[in-house]
């Protein structure tokens, strides 16, 4: 790249390689010269009038990945200033590959550097709006990013500031408060550029999306202030003859529920409800998914029948309900967001106590619907399907066990029915075992939830009456080769252990080596980690009558911590089942100590070695210690009665992992 002579396909070829070393390596992997060399390369390739587009568009792509290099460099003030002017100008190119590649720099530069952003804030206005508003697709869509990021940046500071309590000590520029008056004009004008045929589906993203978006991202930012500035645009469009007005105008309203207030939105809100429901009568089949959309929102954010503010009331609920059994028969791309309106109608009355009765009369209905929409053969989107079951869920977790236990006996009778039949399937492809084992974790998921819900009854009589033909199923499930399924019939039998407790010793015979199975299944840590919490169900379900399967059980747990290819996330939660194990057989745990302390030893020295680069590490750190306390407090708890002096050689490891969590700041109250 210093050499004048070098041809264009050199200079391409190298800033390529820039790039991609860039994106593999660490910041702290280059010295300071090397960062000025690598910026000083790619900023000669962006020059206009030395380079072909080829070269300049490979030094764009290569500053992007450079830029988290670039920190010392965006401290010096012309140092900055002159990578600002390049990549702006860069942003103006002839070439739309190019200008996209800008605006994608200008997007991380958001990200990593906003404290440095306010002196040029003006000309990336200008750049940005003039490119959502006049550019093609593909630049427009990162103008709006750059509007979002800068969004997630001031959201994410309000938040810190709010949990640690200094909000003084925040760097908040304000940046989207300050361009709020020109920003949302310029975003209500691209949700007017939907396209005819736009199908969230298909997985295209366009301009009238990501507007959506970025809208419902200042409404967060910026809280009551971006009401009376969407207001007019809504009230203005909401009836007009182009579908692509009310579109917008609908999209516009559900993007900004939430951020501003309840005292705020709620009159609004009111005002327009039945219009709203209204609404999914629409003509237009994008006009009713939008709406359809919105009335989730208004139910997610506005429907708290606890707090006495809600969109949803005794006298309009029997005509909310009306409209959502009738939409939920509409088209698919709309019966989806309705099964999601649905969803959020219901959630607001799964804390509500007495309350949740509302929903008892219409029950049976809301399960019918529910389970024709999961059967409907008109859609090729597995979502609808996975919605509606979720929905159904939601309904089930919510509803009055009082009022409900024949219906939800039923459903039961209906789900289980469903699961056997899953095992009928014809498989001649890839893509049908996919759908099959896709279908068996939701119904799984649903078995899940309605043993939760019958295990908070005193009569246990009806989970004993189905309990095996439940573990019949979740036995054959276990046969399928899909971690997915796998995963959700581990968490059912682990509601099953808790609903029949000491009733599941019959079962252990046959579960326990697929229990052990998912303890050592390391490739699919998530279902290892499932496995782990249905261990801990399954001590506390049979006590003492789990000590025949301990030996097989700790001998996993001890294997997996010690195995270099566990994920990290499973360790906290064996830790903490050691503690349950150990709790539950007593002085039985005696053969394990010797093998598991020095595991615990390990792991908190671990901890003590740990760098904290971030929240995550942090967080993974404290999650880390209070398994090993829960671990060596269920250990202790064990033996206090008969085998206390087990401990007596480890106490002093255990008083000095005490004390250095207690010195630490970082740690949890």
């Amino acid at each position: 790249m210093t050499k004048p002579d070098a041809p264009p396909s050199l200079k391409q070829a190298t800033l390529d390689a820039i790039g991609y070393v860039c994106e593999e390596i660490s910041p702290k992997d280059l010295e300071q010269d090397q960062v000025n060399a690598v910026l000083t390369a790619v900023v000669q390739g962006m020059n206009h009038v030395e380079n072909s587009s080829g070269v300049r568009l490979a030094a764009v792509k290569a500053l992007y990945n450079a830029l988290d290099f670039a920190e010392t460099n965006f401290q010096n003030e012309s140092e900055r200033n002159y990578i600002m002017k390049v990549v702006c100008e860069t942003a103006i190119s002839k070439e739309a590959d190019i200008r996209k590649a800008a605006f994608e720099c200008l997007v991380s530069i958001a990200s990593t550097y906003y404290d440095l952003l306010e002196p040029y804030m003006q000309t990336l206005f200008e750049l940005t709006a003039n490119a959502a508003r006049a550019d093609e697709e593909q630049v427009a869509l990162q103008a709006i990013e750059f509007w979002s990021t800068i969004c997630d940046e001031e959201v994410a500071i309000q938040e810190d500031a709010e949990e640690s309590g200094d909000v003084s000590s925040a760097c908040h520029f304000h940046f989207i408060e300050k361009a709020l008056p020109l920003l949302v004009p310029m975003l209500l004008e691209t949700l007017l550029k939907q396209e005819e045929d736009q199908d969230e589906d298909d997985g295209i993203w366009n301009i009238s999306m990501a507007g959506g978006t970025c809208l419902g991202l200042v409404a967060t930012a910026v809280k009551d202030a971006i009401v009376p500035l969407v207001m007019p645009f809504i009230e203005g469009n909401i009836t007009k003859p182009d579908w692509h007005s009310r579109e917008a105008a609908t999209f516009a309203f559900g993007s900004i529920l939430e951020g501003p207030s309840v005292e705020k939105l709620a009159p609004l809100v009111h005002a327009g409800f039945d219009f709203l429901l209204n609404a999914t009568k629409d003509q237009n089949n994008h006009v009713r998914e939008t709406t359809a959309w919105a009335l989730s929102r208004a139910f997610e954010f506005l429907h708290s029948p606890t707090s006495g503010v809600s969109v949803v009331t005794n006298a309009n609920l029997p005509h909310v309900i009306e409209i959502m059994l009738t939409s939920i028969k509409d088209s698919p791309n709309v019966a989806e967001k309705i099964c999601g309106a649905l969803y959020f109608l219901a959630l607001g009355y799964e804390n509500a106590g007495s309350m949740s009765s509302v929903l008892s009369p219409y029950f049976g209905q809301l399960v019918s619907a529910l389970l024709a929409t999961a059967d409907r053969s008109d859609s090729n989107n597995s979502r609808l399907c996975a919605s509606a079951y979720e929905t159904l869920n939601e309904i089930v977790r919510c509803s009055s066990i009082a009022d409900t236990l024949n219906m939800i006996v039923l459903l039961l009778q209906e789900i289980l029915k469903r699961l056997n039949q899953t095992f009928e399937f014809q498989i001649t492809s890839s893509e049908d075992k996919e759908k099959q084992s896709d279908l068996q974790a939701l119904l799984c998921g649903v078995v899940q939830v309605i043993l939760q819900k019958f295990s908070n009854c005193d009569d246990k009589s009806v989970i004993i009456q189905f309990a095996d033909q439940i573990m019949v199923l979740f036995l054959r499930v276990f046969s399928c080769d899909s971690s997915n399924v796998h995963e959700e019939a581990m968490l059912a039998i682990g509601a099953l252990a808790y609903a029949t407790g000491p009733e599941f010793v019959k079962y252990m015979p046959e579960f326990h080596k697929y229990l052990e199975m998912g303890l050592q299944n390391f490739g699919a840590y998530q279902v290892c980690c499932v496995s782990v919490g249905v261990v801990a169900d399954i001590c506390r379900a049979l006590d003492d009558e789990v000590l025949p399967y301990c030996d097989a059980i700790m001998s996993a747990l001890l294997k997996d911590l010690s195995s270099p290819e566990l994920h990290r996330s499973v360790k906290p939660p064996i830790l903490s089942c050691i503690g349950d194990i150990a709790l539950t057989i007593g002085e039985h745990f005696e053969k394990y100590v010797p093998y598991t302390v020095p595991m615990l030893q390990g792991a908190a020295e671990l901890c003590s070695r740990m760098d904290l680069p971030d929240d995550d590490s942090t967080e993974y750190k404290n999650e880390l210690r209070r398994s090993i306390f829960e671990a060596y407090s269920g250990i202790l708890q064990g033996v206090k009665n008969s085998k206390s002096e087990l401990m007596v050689p480890y106490a002093s490891h255990i008083f000095q992992f005490a004390e250095l969590v207690l010195r630490e700041t970082s740690r949890y109250s």
